[in-house]
């Protein structure tokens, strides 16, 4: 599909070029490099002795001669080996754009745009081209446009759209009603339906600052911070589990990162602020780390953000190596997706296909990396937890733990007592003569026993009684024995300090290890050493010391962290900015958010985009602030109603020339459930709640036990973990929650910069026959009657605020109704035929009928959507 659209973008690209406009730098150098410069212009050696890096070098040819002869295509041996299909090799042809394009450029003469030098440069060096894109130039602030409708314009951000739209003759859609505005807010900044009362004061609320004052409120909620936190978790890549293989072993302290950033978002902490401290937090301290403050010890949480690679280190049948160094990739591609929107790891083997980044570059980046992540020293899981005890708890573990081991001592001392006491009892059984033989026989070591004891220990096992058989002779006695140094040795742990661990990344002081390129990308092939550092395609690259003298720790990280953070890195806050902006309208101005590169999106708005860029850094980073900007303009506050003119020039609404429809992220969905049916458990941060395959293998919330099998089962409970909001709900890469699953959970593969929204059967499946959405429909219904009473026109309308924030219109009432009438008299009958047997009916007709409306609400489209 890629491919495809590839080939399409491509024909756009170069339908409107002419062939005096074609020049071999802007036009057919990257054709090249995208498919054959791997082998005639990046190794050593090209293949044929043919460089196709400049025109100079294809007019001298390689061992076959010329390879290019301008103005003659049919004459050069490139375009006659490209034609036949020979090259790219493997029948890796090129597009038909691309073809055409490189005819017409031979034709045409061959052209270049400046003079080339007299032969390649040393190393990879890039084209004003490369150094020209778009995302690699500063960020500048624009001027806000003058608009012909400038009473439309509620925030700056309105200027820049309705500027575009007004140059195609359209303008924005009416402001929408303010129940859809404020369920609308409500969603995209908590992730929750809005209360019915917080809608009814505000519809009934005329003051011009009505709808500030509800963004202010909302902002404050700290569901706020869990909101916006499920989506940084998809850049970062968050899992409670290692993935990797099937085992897919847990990641006990990992919620900490997840923690970390909910309250990072809560208390509003600068961007750059999280940046830095999610990739350095650790060189921002002085090890050991002991004795941290909250404060330090978030530090090290933030750095979390380093460890959510799927990782398989330390796991039985896995090439260490290859599981270390791919633990490396990934993080890498975590971090430069969802900081840089750059495919960085493109060039792990081979310099960049199609953006100016050099495998050079991939390995000076990981040279930053390396001396947290040094797969040739590597640290084991449990060597990576740092302990976040106090002194006074450490002391009062270490008086526990020497308590521990008086009670084991005594304990040993006293079953030896009872094994000899039952010994001589045993002994006592044999002839007097024998007994001495038969004491020297057990105290013998085993491998110095004569004979005459091991015939003798043969013809009386029971002599053989030791701690770990003694059981057979005094089994009720060392039930009790057992059961009472049982009690005190948990009566004794229960004095210790729980136990209480980040799982962070940190350098070993003084240690900073060599970086290699590999060939090819293989770890066992390494070449050259190479240095830390930047993009070097980047106007200004960072320049980050091998070490940082004022550091036990290399402090490379934190160097690189502040240069991104400076606020004259072009990609940082365009990024942070675009994928915000995607979270308010369903697509980001660069609709690949992960992807600023060639193969990526281009912005819609790049002049908004740069404004917003620069107002972030202007705001002081703060997150909030962009939110206010975005919701509060009248682009966002617009119906999503399909306008003909609109539709018929901009039928994707890249203009936003109103509102996109947007269905719910399947953890919304969840949690909307959760708050309507009135059961969402509000506890904040803390370990998540376990998920695991009930008895029919799907994966619900729940603790397992072993079953009769022998199988871990878990069952569904009415406990409050089970209730917890979905960003507290263990995300194991292998068992992605049953209610959550089909309906486009983020992929963690590594990471998620992007989530898609499909439609298909099982969504519908699911909301039809799930045992937990039946549950929370039934639990609606029971809140429904307690609010509104046994009235059915009642029960309709608070159904209906609950789950649309909207009052249901005359017809909507009439139909419930008979609906929940036609359903009662069914439920009726069918209780009369099963009460006559059986006994009444568990749940009243009038309860299962409305349990029923209340699934068919929340399977409709109405309520997973947000218009």
């Amino acid at each position: 599909m890629r491919s495809v659209l590839l080939t399409l973008l491509l024909v756009l690209r170069y339908t409107a070029v002419t062939a005096e406009d074609i020049v071999y730098e802007k036009h057919i150098r990257p054709v090249l490099k995208a498919h054959c410069f791997h082998c005639h212009g990046e190794e050593e050696k090209p293949e044929g002795g043919l460089d196709l890096r400049l025109v100079r070098t294809m007019l001298k040819g390689g061992e076959s001669g010329p390879a290019l002869i301008a103005g003659k295509a049919e004459e050069s041996l490139l375009w006659q080996r490209i034609a036949a299909g020979e090259m790219p090799p493997e029948g890796k042809r090129l597009p038909e754009a691309d073809q055409a394009l490189l005819r017409r450029w031979i034709e045409s003469g061959a052209k270049t745009a400046r003079p080339e030098p007299e032969a390649p440069a040393a190393g990879v060096e890039w084209t004003e081209e490369e150094r020209g894109y778009w995302a690699f130039q500063p960020v500048r602030r624009p001027p806000v446009p003058e608009v012909r409708q400038a009473g439309r314009v509620q925030t700056p951000v309105d200027a820049f759209l309705l500027a575009e739209l007004e140059a195609r003759g359209l303008t924005f859609s009416d402001r929408a009603d303010r129940r859809v505005l404020v369920r609308r807010l409500s969603f995209d900044l908590l992730g929750l339906p809005p209360a019915p009362e917080l809608v009814e004061r505000f519809v009934a609320d005329e003051s011009p600052d009505a709808f500030d004052r509800i963004v202010t409120e909302l902002l404050e909620y700290p569901a706020y911070g869990e909101r916006w936190a499920r989506h940084w978790l998809d850049a970062a890549g968050y899992a409670d589990s290692d993935g990797y293989t099937e085992d897919d072993r847990i990641r006990p302290w990992a919620w900490r990162y997840r923690d970390y950033v909910i309250r990072s978002f809560n208390d509003d902490k600068p961007l750059d602020q999280f940046i830095v401290e999610q990739l350095a937090g650790d060189e921002l301290l002085a090890p050991p780390y002991e004795n941290l403050s909250v404060e330090d010890a978030d530090r090290l949480a933030a750095t979390g953000f380093l460890r959510t690679a799927p990782d398989g280190t330390g796991e039985g049948g896995v090439d260490q190596n290859l599981a270390r160094n791919d633990v490396m990739a990934e993080t890498i591609k975590i971090v430069s997706t969802s900081l840089l929107g750059l495919t960085v790891g493109c060039a792990q083997c081979h310099h960049h296909r199609y953006d100016p980044i050099s495998q050079d570059d991939y390995f000076r980046f990981r040279a930053i990396f390396e001396p947290a992540l040094d797969w040739k020293q590597w640290r084991s899981k449990p060597e990576r937890l740092v302990n976040l005890w106090t002194t006074a708890e450490r002391e009062e573990a270490a008086k526990v733990d020497a308590e521990l081991r008086e009670i084991e001592g005594r304990r040993v001392a006293e079953l030896d007592g009872i094994v000899n006491e039952v010994f001589e009892r045993e002994v006592g059984k044999l002839p007097a003569e024998q007994q001495a033989a038969a004491r020297e026989a057990r105290d013998t070591p085993a491998d110095k026993r004569t004979p005459e004891h091991l015939q003798l220990l043969k013809d009386h096992p029971s002599l053989k009684v030791d701690r770990g058989s003694v059981y057979l002779y005094e089994r009720k006695r060392l039930q009790e024995f057992n059961k009472r140094y049982e009690e005190l040795n948990a009566a004794t742990r229960a004095k210790r300090p729980p136990e209480s661990f980040v799982a962070c990344l940190t350098e070993v002081p003084g240690r900073r290890p060599p970086t290699h390129l590999f060939y090819r990308g293989d770890h066992n092939q390494p070449r050259a050493v190479v240095p830390p550092g930047d993009l070097s395609v980047l106007a200004s690259p960072a320049q980050i010391p091998d070490h940082d003298p004022q550091r036990s720790t290399s402090g490379r990280r934190l160097a690189w962290a502040k240069s991104l953070t400076s606020g004259q890195h072009p990609l940082l806050a365009r990024v942070l900015v675009n994928r915000i902006w995607m979270h308010h309208f369903g697509r980001g101005l660069v609709a690949s958010p992960g992807d600023f590169g060639v193969l990526g999106e281009k912005p819609t708005h790049p002049a908004l985009l740069d404004w917003l860029a620069d107002e972030l850094v202007q705001s002081g980073w703060r997150q909030k602030s962009l939110h206010r900007l975005i919701v509060t303009s009248a682009a966002w506050q617009q119906k999503t109603d399909r306008r003909a003119e609109l539709q018929e020039l901009d039928p994707d609404n890249a203009l936003l020339g109103r509102m996109n429809v947007r269905r719910l992220e399947t953890e919304a969905i969840r949690d909307a459930m959760l708050e309507v049916s009135g059961v969402r458990t509000l506890s904040l941060s803390g370990p998540p709640s376990d998920v695991n395959p009930d008895e029919v293998g799907q994966i619900i919330v729940g603790v397992a036990t072993r079953d009769g099998n022998g199988l871990l089962v878990a069952k569904a409970e009415d406990k409050p973990a089970v209730f917890r909001r979905s960003v507290y709900v263990q995300a194991r890469r292998s068992m992605p929650l049953g209610m959550l699953e089909p309906f486009d959970p983020a992929a963690m593969t590594p990471n998620c910069d992007r989530r898609s929204s499909s439609t298909v059967a099982p969504q519908a499946l699911l909301m039809m026959n799930n045992e937990q959405i039946l549950s929370l429909a039934d639990r609606l219904a029971g809140r429904v009657l307690t609010e509104a009473g046994e009235d059915a026109a009642a029960q309709v309308r608070q159904l209906w605020s609950l789950a649309y924030s909207q009052p249901p219109d005359d017809e909507e009432i009439r139909g419930a109704v008979d609906f929940l009438a036609l359903q009662k008299s069914y439920f009726e009958q069918t209780s009369a035929a099963v009460t006559s047997t059986q006994g009444p009916p568990a749940v009243a007709p009038a309860r299962q009928a409305l349990a029923l409306l209340c699934q068919a609400v929340l399977s409709s489209n109405r309520f997973l959507y947000v218009e």
